[in-house]
């Protein structure tokens, strides 16, 4: 009887630290949906586009990816990444870092610049989506995170993404012109070309967009 009741309240405390989480996930994903339109929009109109144009190409329902990393201590910091240097293929990646220990670096004119430890900041990266969506002008960057010799790292990215029945992603009318030429062809499911192309190592599969 004892051991009984031992298991049925491990597997109570179980389901609602389990449901706990779950409502804090919930509730921290859908505040980031927010956000992702408060940017989209921001982005959009300092290009002096219409406030919804980027919107309107995530459609109704837009993907959300998420990961959660933890990345363990290497003796071996010189010689392996914890993550090798690449772009994401979302249209937005919203990241929460570790508050204590350094790792995300952005490749910049062929040097790596560490991303500065900000408590309770959210860092913004534009994906290799909206780098089509502004024609080039809103970068997909290069970025990487090493791995640290004496201290474990945990962050959490959540990539935005467009629904892949919204469309062709595309470089927004607006700012093509005789200056501005379009720079990238039109893609459906950017998520698969990604997939697709990464398996025929292309290193970035961007590049096989570009005019």
């Amino acid at each position: 009887m004892s051991l009984e009741c031992g298991l049925f309240h491990a597997g109570l405390c179980s389901f609602l630290v389990v449901n706990s989480f779950g409502r804090v996930l919930l509730e921290y994903t859908e505040k980031l949906r927010v956000l992702n339109e408060i940017i989209l929009k921001a982005m959009a109109k300092s290009l002096n586009l219409d406030e919804n144009c980027f919107l309107h190409q995530f459609g109704g329902n837009p993907r959300l990816l998420s990961t959660f990393n933890f990345y363990p201590p290497c003796p071996w910091p010189d010689v392996l990444d914890a993550n090798k240097p690449h772009a994401d293929p979302s249209g937005i990646t919203l990241i929460l870092q570790d508050d204590e220990v350094e790792g995300l670096q952005v490749l910049k004119k062929n040097q790596w610049h560490r991303t500065p430890l900000t408590p309770d900041a959210i860092v913004v990266n534009g994906g290799d989506q909206v780098e089509i969506m502004s024609n080039g002008v809103f970068k997909s960057p290069i970025h990487r995170v090493p791995t640290n010799n004496k201290r474990e790292r945990i962050s959490l990215a959540f990539f935005f993404c467009p629904e892949p029945s919204s469309g062709e992603i595309k470089p927004a009318e607006g700012l093509i012109d005789d200056k501005n030429p379009r720079l990238y062809k039109n893609v459906i499911d950017y998520l698969r070309h990604f997939r697709e192309n990464i398996q025929h190592r292309i290193a970035r599969p961007l590049d096989a967009l570009k005019i």
